[in-house]
């Protein structure tokens, strides 16, 4: 896997079977539903991530292993590279290609990668070049990237879409004008091996990097100075890395077959043992009010609660659910907790034993993407993948009034506002909507001016 991707592949429900040969690249589709894979056997497969189930037939076209695969941001298109030395282009509903093969690498390529806005794409190469494409016509932009002395084994784009970064294994990383294909500043070195991974953080100001030599290190991006001490920890290379949304963690995971470390991205500190319990990835996590707790919600349909302080795990996972739990939060007093997963129900839990608390919540005829808690606690909001957004008696579970309807995809994210007279909803639809507690209705117009979709 290449940047932003933990190594450490989460067990699934199910045994998935399919690919002839080693599975090489994953990936989750924007909305969490889908995987699709790429494998040496030259075949890039979609799989329903709920019931193991393959979607469609095989995207064949790769004459050699397919290296690294990824959705477009909106979920439509899916990318692949290869060492063919292409990168195909596949509607991701149909599974059938799009446009020719994008040609002129002379070597492998290992990582592919969107702009933010999905317009272009990047692709690494072992011809130690990054080429960039125009994603709707194929059409290559600009010159080839060039100047690293060794495979380009990583690339990403910066959070604005303005800069690229690349990692390789001449040990060092480089960042360049997406816009010219002008190098800036000179390369980022101090690995002493193979830079198998790049990211950004989420405003900007740091690169992260993962090495053979396994440590991980940051970076200033703008100065391309190296902001403090290299993170070590992990037994093996370091093959994934990933900032935490406020910027403050950093995530790693290796080859030493520790699941993942958390790291201080201030002080390079490791923050308490490394995490082993968690058989999947976190989709979502939350801290309790009291800031004493925080908890995740798991791809292995389980929330854990862990101390804040020390790291570790509080009592035993809380299981329930049947399918993925896509969201987390915990009520205003800290007792109890709300999760919202791809079994389409809203469950609560007790925070302190972690018992169930009542009933699951049941009305959303898909899965349940995003959960919130009214400001008194009094309540819960509930967003999902059928477009609708529902409110529910938190003591009773009982659903208040109709659905809030009038999203034209998947609802995204949902939140009060602090004195809990209104919600606030974003959609796959690229617009926010106002709704009004008190008489269930829609506040206003949509609020229109992303020109893609608000997660």
């Amino acid at each position: 896997m290449r940047a932003g991707k933990l190594l450490s592949w989460p067990a699934p429900p199910l045994e998935w079977t399919g690919h002839a040969k080693a599975v090489s690249s994953v990936s989750y589709s924007p909305n969490g539903t889908r995987v699709v894979t790429g494998s040496r056997d030259k075949t890039i497969r979609i799989w329903d991530v709920q019931s193991g189930a393959v979607v469609g037939e095989p995207l064949i076209g790769h004459n050699e292993c397919v290296n690294s695969v990824v959705y477009s941001p909106d979920g439509r298109y899916i990318i692949s590279g290869s060492d063919d030395s292409t990168i195909r282009i596949w509607d991701a509903n149909t599974g059938a290609a799009v446009g020719a093969p994008l040609e002129g690498h002379a070597g492998s390529v290992w990582s592919v990668a969107y702009s933010p806005d999905g317009r272009n794409i990047i692709s690494g190469s072992s011809d130690r070049a990054i080429r960039i494409w125009d994603a709707e016509t194929g059409a290559a932009v600009g010159k080839p990237l060039e100047g690293h002395a060794g495979k380009v084994w990583s690339v990403a784009y910066s959070p604005d879409g303005r800069n690229i970064i690349s990692g390789s294994s001449d040990w060092a990383i480089r960042i360049w004008d997406a816009e010219t294909g002008a190098a800036v500043g000179k390369p980022l070195e101090g690995h002493a091996g193979p830079v198998y991974s790049v990211a950004y953080s989420p405003d900007g100001r740091n690169i992260i990097s993962g090495s053979s030599d396994r440590a991980i290190r940051i970076w200033d991006a703008e100065t391309g100075a190296a902001v403090g001490n290299p993170l070590e920890g992990h037994a093996g290379p370091v093959y994934s890395v990933a900032c935490s949304p406020d910027g403050r963690n950093i995530i790693s995971g290796s080859s030493d077959c520790v699941i993942r470390r958390i790291w201080d991205a201030e002080t390079g500190a490791a923050v308490g043992n490394p995490l082993k319990g968690p058989a999947g990835v976190a989709f979502s996590v939350a801290y309790s009010p009291d800031g004493r707790n925080f908890i995740s919600g798991s791809s292995d349909r389980t929330i854990r609660i862990w101390d804040a302080e020390t790291g570790a795990a509080v009592g035993k996972p809380l299981e329930g659910h049947t399918g993925m739990v896509w969201s987390v939060a915990y009520s205003p007093d800290s007792r109890n907790i709300i999760s919202g997963s791809l079994d389409c129900a809203i469950r609560i839990w007790d925070a302190e034993t972690g018992a169930a608390v009542g009933k699951p919540l049941e009305g959303h005829a898909d899965p349940v993407l995003s959960v919130a808690y009214s400001p008194d606690g009094r309540n819960i909001v509930s967003g999902s993948f059928d477009c609708a957004i529902r409110i529910w008696d938190a003591e009773t579970g009982a659903a208040v009034g109709r659905p809030l309807e009038g999203h034209g995809n998947q609802v995204q994210s949902v939140a009060y506002s602090p004195d809990g007279r209104h919600i606030i909803s974003g959609s796959w639809d690229g617009t926010i909507r106002i709704w009004a507690c008190k008489t269930v209705a829609a506040v206003g117009e949509p609020l229109d001016g992303h020109t893609g979709s608000v997660l």
